[in-house]
């Protein structure tokens, strides 16, 4: 999801294409690894630290991350299109994520923020009767429904 915000940074900063929203699910946005919930969520096997570490080096293939691959670097989050962002207390990006929309709100950026206790990485996918799955679900073609009015 780093391609997804790193998009929109890209297109504000060259003034085009208008986006009009985003819906970064748990997105992956701070290459340092060095929140908190990026040392809880260790040994899941789902999107667990090693996995995170293991993406960034892929991802960036070398190259040394700039705002554009790893949002979480972006100095200036103005200007961006409203975001929809939800993520688990039990998600290794839970604190990245929750830092970023903090950032978008304080910037001027319209942004809805839904941290889901209990849920982890993808949870939705794994348990799609569940009830949280469910509410997840809802929230989000709830928020999309909105977008495109």
């Amino acid at each position: 999801m780093a391609l997804a915000i790193g998009t929109a940074l890209l297109a504000r900063d060259r003034g085009s294409p208008q986006l009009a929203f985003m819906m970064p699910i748990y997105p992956m946005i701070d290459d340092t690894n060095t929140l908190p919930s990026t040392h809880e969520v260790t040994d899941i096997g789902i999107w667990d630290r090693p996995g995170n570490i293991e993406a960034w080096k892929w991802y960036l293939g070398g190259k040394e991350a700039d705002q554009y691959a790893a949002p979480a670097r972006a100095e200036d989050v103005s200007g961006l299109p409203s975001a929809y962002i939800d993520v688990g207390t039990v998600d290794l990006f839970r604190d990245e994520d929750i830092a970023f929309a903090q950032r978008l709100m304080q910037a001027g950026v319209p942004c809805e923020l839904h941290v889901r206790p209990g849920s982890y990485h993808a949870s939705e996918t794994f348990a799609p009767d569940a009830a949280l799955s469910q509410r997840i679900w809802a929230g989000r073609i709830d928020a999309l429904r909105r977008a495109l009015r």
